[in-house]
């Protein structure tokens, strides 16, 4: 397993035996299923709203209790003071867990995935397929579109509208508008769009059931928008 954090050590990234990229999405499943199914701990678990919904998925499985908050950690880290938390992640790689600090850590997170496998001698391959067997496989890309800030804008305001009514080939059932625009796909994944505050970036997210069917959402996505 390869193991790498930014520069102050508060986000974390993974690589399994193959050297297949193993993004905060999966790492934050990993964590509660080894917290909760293997040490039996309880308490929330809080994500951003970037975070795919397979968390959701497993905390009713787990019986859970489950929270989404805007994007940015300190939304996170103020209910990890007030309340039992047992994990809290965003999707940038910003995770916390209970016993720790209400902080991100990378370092502290990896050791624990370190310790997960050391105590069932399985890889962090064969770790993901049991997180897939709860909640089903699935593949997230994120594209940053630098584009001209009044198109961002343009963009934004049209999904919060309701102009959009599908993107391509793939429709959706339902939308959220916490920290964003989500847009919850027919074939069970998702597409967000969130402009960014600071910069002229359109973020696009996506998630799907496949590497090809997530790259192709995301391309279906930004013909429709742009």
């Amino acid at each position: 397993m390869g193991l790498a954090t930014d520069g102050d050590a508060d986000r974390i990234g993974l690589y399994d035996e193959d050297g297949n990229f193993v993004d905060a999405h999966h790492i934050i499943l990993l964590l509660i299923h080894y917290l909760h199914k293997y040490k039996g701990l309880n308490g929330k678990v809080v994500v951003a709203f970037s975070v795919t919904d397979r968390v959701k998925k497993m905390c009713e499985l787990y019986n859970l209790p489950y929270q989404v908050t805007k994007i940015g950690f300190k939304y996170i880290s103020k209910i990890m003071i007030d309340e039992d938390v047992l994990v809290g992640g965003e999707e940038s790689g910003g995770i916390a867990v209970k016993g720790h600090i209400p902080e991100r850590d990378g370092i502290f997170d990896g050791l624990m995935l370190y310790q997960f496998m050391a105590e069932t001698g399985k890889t962090l391959k064969e770790l993901c397929n049991e997180v897939y067997d709860v909640v089903g496989r699935f593949v997230y890309e994120r594209n940053d579109l630098h584009i001209d800030n009044a198109v961002k804008v343009a963009i934004i305001n049209k999904a919060l509208n309701g102009e959009y009514t599908k993107f391509g080939k793939y429709t959706f059932n339902r939308t959220e508008n916490i920290d964003g625009m989500k847009y919850h796909l027919d074939n069970g994944g998702w597409i967000m769009l969130r402009a960014s505050g600071t910069e002229p970036v359109l973020r696009v997210y996506a998630e799907g059931n496949s590497k090809e069917e997530t790259l192709d959402i995301l391309e279906n996505v930004k013909k429709e928008i742009l």
